[in-house]
């Protein structure tokens, strides 16, 4: 933590050393943190803070991540980007439709984990009257409203087989019907598409095409986990203590340094969107202009969503090959403490696509 805490120096402009003659000073600036200067202070690279439609942060990762923007935003390509629940995926994507020639048409948003299955393709494609019970009347759908725009497909992972195909369609002809319907619309639609989950497992579940995905993968965007943008946090604190004490109509302008240090050795499963509401929550409890934190999780969840039986398998195996030093078979092999045939772990370890070069590779990135 010495880098970060040299660097939060360097973030805050503070000076390196106060003079001894001064107490009260080396006091005051090793207390808290004066919210309002940190707010009005530039940016590294020169840049204004809502230059990205309010994608606020100036650390280097993230500036990586902007530059990817500008590069893509400017051409029609599909963008995949992926990340973690809560590290702003939706507000990339309207970043790139903002940076492109189609800003001045609509940004359409579908969330495919939202809409019940059956439900899904009348939300894309859009319905004919009495397509279907309870249609009574016409329906666009959401590539016919977006049509000269950009439609972003949240949690594009979660789709449905059966609907994966007719998307794909779209993507290679940018045609479709509407349900209940045989006449083809042409549209002209911009895909960027976004997911927290592994499309390289699903796909090897028979979860998700190959073909969708190589579509999809044109340009992607991995978005970096809070826990890796250390020193965006200041930055996101001050931003949304002023977005919050604006709506409460309270003046709150200091925060404590203990407390800005707990938020930054915090590993924020939630990413960005937990450290949001923690903020507001604070804003709430606050009375003064001294930002007053509620306590964080003592037990914190690095995995936010609800583990499937297959992630939970995957994970024992995982645990267990890493007990035995990666030795599968024999008396204290990994197969062994699982109880299982060798044959049998060899065939799950190639089903869940777990090698020990590839564990390795994941854990240096």
């Amino acid at each position: 933590m010495a880098s970060v805490a040299c660097g939060l120096q360097k973030v805050f402009s503070l000076p390196a050393q106060v003079e001894p003659n001064f107490p009260e000073a080396a006091s005051r600036w090793s207390a808290y943190i004066d919210l309002d200067e940190r707010l009005k202070a530039p940016q590294p690279n020169g840049e204004s803070r809502n230059e990205f439609e309010g994608i606020i942060g100036a650390s280097q990762t993230l500036r990586e991540v902007l530059d990817q923007v500008r590069t893509v935003a400017s051409t029609d390509s599909t963008v995949l980007i992926e990340g973690e629940t809560g590290t702003g995926k939706e507000l990339i994507a309207h970043a790139i439709h903002m940076q492109s020639q189609r800003r001045g048409r609509p940004f359409v948003k579908l969330n495919c984990a939202a809409i019940p299955p059956d439900l899904l393709e009348s939300e894309l494609f859009g319905h004919e009257r009495g397509a279907f019970t309870g249609a009574i009347t016409q329906r666009l759908g959401r590539f016919e409203v977006a049509n000269g725009g950009t439609l972003f497909l949240d949690e594009i992972g979660d789709m449905p087989l059966q609907l994966q195909s007719k998307l794909l369609r779209v993507l290679q002809e940018q045609e479709f019907e509407r349900v209940g319907s045989t006449y083809t619309r042409h549209v002209d639609v911009r895909i960027v598409a976004a997911t927290n989950q592994d499309l390289a497992g699903l796909i090897a579940d028979k979860q998700f095409r190959i073909d969708l995905y190589y579509r999809l993968n044109v340009f992607p965007i991995a978005l970096p986990p809070l826990r890796e943008r250390l020193d965006d946090i200041p930055l996101l604190v001050a931003h949304f203590v002023q977005k919050f004490g604006e709506r409460m109509s309270k003046r709150i302008s200091r925060i404590s340094r203990h407390v800005l240090d707990t938020l930054i050795n915090y590993p924020w499963p939630g990413n960005v969107r937990e450290l949001q509401n923690l903020i507001e929550r604070a804003v709430i409890l606050t009375k003064g202009d001294m930002l007053q934190m509620p306590p964080l999780p003592s037990r914190v969840l690095l995995r936010t969503e609800a583990v499937t039986l297959k992630d939970a398998e995957r994970d024992h195996i995982l645990k267990a090959l890493e007990e035995s030093n990666w030795v599968v078979g024999g008396k204290s092999g990994a197969a062994a403490r699982l109880g299982v045939a060798r044959t049998t772990l060899v065939s799950k370890m190639q089903k869940r696509g777990l090698s020990r070069d590839l564990a390795q590779s994941r854990l240096a990135v």
